[in-house]
């Protein structure tokens, strides 16, 4: 509860308010990674970007970029981060020689589990109002939330996700259904 109402019989708003909840975790969680991430290449971003390259076979930057959704610039810097202390090598992709595949090394993935180990203790620290169960089912929800929010990527075309989610107009309005056919709604 965040007690930001003086009536008892009626609840605060926030208290059921989706977005007011990730946005308490999602902060607490950012903090606490980035300080247990201070002196990585790259910080937290450039520790997921290593979690891509441990996690899977090499891939080129580009699918680096989209899989996280980094922009490929800014992620040709995190990975130059990445190789200086040895963590990544890129390397030549043998099916397109112009595509540079990104490969983790032991010294990174030996980086990698000892931030993974440090993470672990922020996330166990963060659930900590949570039974173990209760943690683990939090988790195996919000993943399935995660992968199918990826799979639709919002991203790709913003306005199909307001429409989406744009309530139907109230008749009684004199502007309901007036829009323009054809025509996408700005997002701002």
């Amino acid at each position: 509860m965040t007690g930001a109402t003086d009536r008892p019989d009626r609840p605060d708003p926030l208290d059921d308010d989706l977005g007011w909840m990730l946005g308490i975790v999602f902060r607490g969680h950012v903090k606490a990674a980035e300080h247990a991430l201070t002196d990585f290449p790259g910080g937290p971003r450039g520790y997921q970007v290593l979690t891509a390259a441990v996690n899977g076979p090499a891939r080129n930057q580009g699918a680096i970029a989209e899989e996280l959704g980094i922009d490929r610039t800014v992620l040709t810097y995190l990975i130059d981060d990445l190789e200086g202390p040895g963590f990544v090598a890129r390397r030549a992709d043998p099916a397109d020689r112009r595509n540079r595949l990104v490969d983790v090394t032991d010294a990174g993935r030996a980086a990698w589990e000892q931030r993974r180990r440090a993470l672990r203790q922020v996330e166990s620290h963060l659930l900590g109002a949570l039974t173990p169960a209760e943690s683990a089912t939090l988790r195996a929800l919000l993943q399935r939330v995660a992968c199918s929010t990826q799979a639709t990527d919002p991203l790709r075309d913003l306005c199909e996700v307001v429409e989406q989610v744009r309530p139907e107009p109230d008749p009684a309005e004199p502007s309901a259904g007036r829009r323009r056919a054809g025509r996408r709604p700005t997002a701002s």
